[in-house]
């Protein structure tokens, strides 16, 4: 495993930097900031990400560590590979996306190429509590309903099953009596009724 690179930066291209280590060149993914920070003909060190695949094998660069461990915990939310978190490392510093997933801000991840709200949501969910900061209460933005609540509640499981997220699901029977019988919920839940 390649833990770190230590080198020139001997071109920029497009969608990666070249390192130059004794006359051999790797190509290395790298984040916006990152990018803007590497000048040719520096010598630099940067932390590496590996990740193969069958018909590939793909180097990922980051100047700090941190970004580096930011960029593996966002690799653990399913449904996030190398390239989308690259991505989202991309849309500011490593310091404002954590910022914006401890705070619930699923709006400023959605920025980053090819993530969805759903995919923004669940990097909220699994992660906040995990980028090392204190963010407001996600009970409070609507992201996460207490657990037990939501998997006792069978209209939920139902808007769930019909592709719902649970997030979601929970929104639509925000506004809709408890009392009234499941099947019911569902429906005005469905048609967005509210009563």
């Amino acid at each position: 495993m390649i833990a770190t690179l230590y080198g020139v930066v001997s071109e920029k291209l497009i969608d990666l930097v070249v390192l130059d280590i004794n006359g051999i060149g790797y190509g290395l993914l790298v984040p916006a900031d990152d990018y803007s920070r590497l000048e040719l003909k520096q010598e630099t060190k940067l932390y590496i990400h590996e990740h193969i695949r069958e018909q590939a094998h793909d180097l990922f660069g980051f100047l700090r560590l941190e970004t580096k461990h930011l960029f593996e915990k966002l690799l653990d939310v399913n449904g996030v590979g190398p390239k989308m978190a690259l991505n989202m490392l991309s849309i500011g510093s490593s310091e404002a996306l954590r910022q914006a997933i401890a705070d619930g801000d699923v709006a400023f991840i959605q920025q980053a190429s090819g993530v969805g709200k759903r995919v923004a949501e669940r990097v909220v969910i699994e992660l906040k509590d995990k980028v090392g900061l204190i963010g407001v209460d996600l009970q409070s933005t609507g992201l996460l309903q207490a657990e037990d609540k939501m998997l006792a509640d069978e209209a939920v499981e139902a808007l769930v099953a019909l592709g719902y997220t649970p997030v979601d699901a929970n929104k639509a029977l925000r506004t809709i009596d408890p009392k009234l019988p499941t099947k019911t919920r569902v429906t005005h839940a469905l048609k967005g009724t509210g009563k």
